[in-house]
């Protein structure tokens, strides 16, 4: 990583000189669009990472637990890696709460909720509308990019899968914008009669 940061804008600088020249600023402007939605993704998984790690925190507090804070937090900052923000921070809060709240098994019950429904607020909600909204995806294609990527790639491929598809997703609306250009979908005439 550090050689990579070190040397990048020579990397970015020969990677340019080695485009097309005819080419070149249609290039230049996808590797933009995708570089401009690429952080979008960072920083609505950013958004969804804070707002979780807040409400498990609180949520946590709440109940009583005790490093709720704690807690709260380590799971709000692994969400970013689907669905081991809350395995990770429901076994914790568990484990604590196993400890704390022996033979109490209201509280320990209300843990468990809590992160089963951080987890339903994620995936149904926070996900789609900010990292998909963010990202020009629409939830549907986010959630199907998710599980195919998963299925293909297992966890991995769930990391990748959002960014991967928001760069398809620039690629296929210029492709869909130059095909609306082109004389296929104009027809012979060229006028915009349909």
């Amino acid at each position: 990583t550090f050689y990579l940061l070190y040397d990048w804008d020579r990397l970015v600088a020969t990677l340019d000189d080695l485009l097309p020249r005819d080419h070149l600023p249609v290039v230049r402007a996808l590797a933009l669009e995708i570089d401009l939605t690429l952080a979008s993704f960072v920083r609505g998984m950013g958004t969804v990472c804070f707002i979780l790690g807040t409400y498990y925190a609180l949520a946590l507090m709440l109940v009583g637990l005790q490093f709720g804070l704690v807690v709260g937090f380590i799971a709000g900052l692994v969400t970013f890696i689907p669905y081991v923000g809350a395995l990770v921070g429901g076994a914790l809060a568990i484990g604590l709460g196993l400890f704390q709240f022996w033979g109490d098994w209201l509280s320990l019950g209300l843990v468990g909720a809590i992160f089963i429904a951080g987890q339903m607020i994620e995936g149904n909600y926070l996900t789609p509308k900010l990292v998909g909204l963010s990202v020009g995806l629409h939830p549907v294609w986010l959630l199907f990019a998710l599980s195919v990527f998963g299925s293909l790639f297992g966890f991995a491929g769930m990391l990748v899968a959002v960014p991967v598809a928001a760069a398809i997703g620039v690629l296929a609306r210029f492709g869909i914008g130059q095909y609306k250009l082109s004389r296929l979908y104009k027809g012979t005439s060229g006028s915009d009669d349909v």
